[in-house]
């Protein structure tokens, strides 16, 4: 217990620090406690922030949704479908397409962030919103995860009385399998929609176009011009906390869905 309190405390003083920072005036960010809040300017700081620039702030923020809900949401699927079938049909081939996707889980996605351009600079994709999305929908860990689960947690007897109460094969997946394996498919959503929210280094070589940035690259944009324009120092802290509110949100909508055991009782 007192591990985890002293790790609790080591992740949770940033978004703290972050809160607090929010919440001053730029003449308080270096004068007053780093971890303690001063005159209270939060509404103020939020109002300047997704105002400046003419409102480019929540532009990214709509990008990162689009670019991370819709990219986890397919990267899910797929990643389903692939598990499911890696799990449970017999084909040549089988061990090596998961040995395969072993070896995509061990590949860094910075190590892909090149070779990923140049197959988009021969199409002319680059700078579109098709060159952040696309890379998003693939996610070699939850192929992996979704297979591990759906061996242990769909048996087999199940799925032979569904096909012989006449449900094929596509049906028998959405209606029987999904429902035993969404446990797993709520982690992989959420692993997949952290990273793709959190993905920089692919933005930042594919976009030019400042109205396709995510959140994360129009703040480290900001970030650079902070020695021109100082005030963009407390725009990049209150567009920082707004970023990760997102995040909790749909954590705390998700975890109740975190529980194993769905189907333990499916069969007598």
């Amino acid at each position: 217990m007192t591990v985890m309190v002293v790790f609790t405390v080591y992740f949770l003083v940033p978004i703290w620090w972050l809160l607090v920072a929010a919440t001053k005036a730029r003449g308080d960010l270096t004068t007053t406690n780093a971890l303690w809040f001063s005159d209270m300017n939060l509404l103020e700081n939020l109002a300047a922030t997704t105002g400046y620039g003419g409102g480019v702030l929540p532009r990214w923020l709509l990008n990162s949704v689009l670019y991370a809900g819709g990219g986890a949401l397919l990267g899910t699927l797929l990643a389903g479908m692939c598990g499911y079938a890696l799990a449970k049909y017999r084909f040549p081939g089988r061990e090596l397409v998961f040995n395969v996707v072993l070896g995509g889980v061990l590949v860094p996605a910075t190590a892909l962030a090149l070779p990923l351009f140049l197959l988009f600079s021969q199409i002319n994709a680059t700078n579109t919103f098709w060159s952040v999305f696309l890379p998003s929908i693939v996610s070699p860990f939850g192929v992996y995860l979704t297979r591990i689960f759906a061996a242990s947690a769909v048996p087999e007897e199940l799925l032979e009385a569904a096909r012989l109460d006449g449900s094929g094969e596509v049906r028998t997946f959405f209606t029987v399998a999904v429902r035993l394996m969404f446990p797993a498919l709520v982690t992989v959503f959420l692993f997949q929609f952290v990273a793709i929210w959190n993905n920089f280094f692919l933005p930042l070589i594919m976009l030019r176009d400042e109205a396709l940035f995510p959140v994360t690259l129009g703040l480290y944009n900001w970030n650079t011009q902070v020695n021109q324009v100082p005030e963009l120092r407390l725009y990049v802290l209150t567009g920082a906390l707004l970023s990760i509110v997102p995040l909790i949100v749909v954590f705390l909508l998700l975890q109740r869905f975190w529980r194993g055991g769905l189907g333990s009782g499916a069969l007598k």
